[in-house]
């Protein structure tokens, strides 16, 4: 297992990391899986066999639930391995139940460690943008989470560009810690990130950690043209996350996963894998299964590393559009581009 730096920090975290959506089955999660404590304690113990050193939740997931799964088995390892949970949706009808106001962080912090059983959270990360709370609010609790030794590091999740920018920039300015890293979609599915989200971690110094790399199971090989899955699966479900815009785009891609799988004697899902991993400011993947097949499948991603034929091939079935301004750019600043730029660009300029 490889151990990458969470962007300008000292953490060091595997590139595979452990998700719990799956964990507790309750509500609308259960779309996405219903594993209990016993099958739990077997994947957690497959992730650390593996050299995996980070578990990533959340209070909302089927309303702490997973949290408390998460605490019960990790009772007595608990300095095993980091936790990384997440605050801002609903927990409640209150009106103070969702958000990230002081109130509303504060009270999530302490109900996320008595479900973790724990006296600190590794990685607090923000699950999604508040555009009413002013980030003055939200840095100075996150803040105080940290001095007060509840929270080692801040992250943000689901924000965009101006967004995570503008954040960073508060925390600049009033002297407040920065996020260290930033939860996202990315996949082969939507390279949608690649816009704005990876060429700003790169010129932050953000880590990145991509969470349904596998597109919702769209990128395991079982979605073609011609078949479908008989069940097992949460496209079968309400779970409408991610949306497919372009299902040509996604067959062509899942084509070439498939071919590139057959070719190395591996899952197009370790590929699909794989090809992030090889992504500019890309620090860990989280990964998450109904079963330890599907898990010890995807454990195996970190063992595989892709020529550089065959993630061109993937490039050109992926590739996203360049939107405007990016393809004004790429006639005419292609001689003042930043390594940040060229994450995006480089493939272009190269043309």
């Amino acid at each position: 297992m490889e151990y990458r730096a969470l962007g300008k920090s000292g953490l060091r975290v595997s590139v595979l990391t452990m998700g719990t959506m799956t964990f507790g089955g309750k509500g609308n999660f259960a779309d996405v899986g219903s594993t209990d404590v016993a099958e739990a304690r077997r994947q957690v113990d497959q992730c650390l066999d593996a050299g995996v050193n980070l578990i990533d939740t959340a209070d909302v997931y089927s309303g702490g639930l997973s949290e408390e799964i998460v605490g019960e088995v990790l009772e007595g390892r608990r300095d095993d391995v980091l936790v990384a949970t997440k605050v801002r949706m609903a927990m409640g009808d209150g009106p103070n139940d969702a958000g990230l106001s002081r109130h509303h962080i504060i009270a999530g912090c302490e109900a996320s460690l008595r479900r973790l059983r724990t006296d600190h959270i590794d990685l607090y990360q923000v699950h999604e943008w508040d555009g009413l709370t002013p980030l003055e609010e939200t840095l100075e609790a996150l803040d105080s989470l940290v001095r007060s030794g509840k929270v080692r590091y801040v992250g943000a999740s689901n924000y965009a560009g101006w967004q995570l920018m503008k954040a960073l920039g508060t925390a600049d300015r009033i002297g407040l810690p920065r996020f260290v890293s930033q939860q996202i979609y990315y996949s082969l599915q939507a390279r949608d990130a690649e816009y704005e989200l990876i060429p700003a971690a790169v010129d932050q110094g953000l880590g990145v950690l991509v969470w349904s790399p596998l597109a919702g199971g769209l990128l395991a090989g079982r979605y073609r043209r011609d078949a479908r899955p008989s069940g097992g699966s949460r496209q079968l479900t309400e779970w409408n996350e991610p949306p497919v815009y372009d299902p040509e785009r996604l067959y062509d891609t899942v084509d070439v996963l498939v071919s590139i799988g057959a070719d190395r004697g591996v899952s197009p899902a370790q590929v699909a894998l794989a090809y992030l991993l090889g992504r500019p400011a890309v620090t860990s993947l989280v990964i998450g299964a109904r079963t330890g097949e599907q898990l010890a499948d995807n454990l195996a991603a970190a063992d595989l590393t892709l020529s550089a034929q065959e993630r061109a091939r993937l490039d050109e079935a992926s590739a996203p559009p360049l939107l405007y301004p990016y393809w004004h750019q790429a006639k005419t600043a292609r001689d003042r581009l930043s390594p940040a730029d060229l994450t995006l660009l480089g493939p272009h300029i190269r043309d």
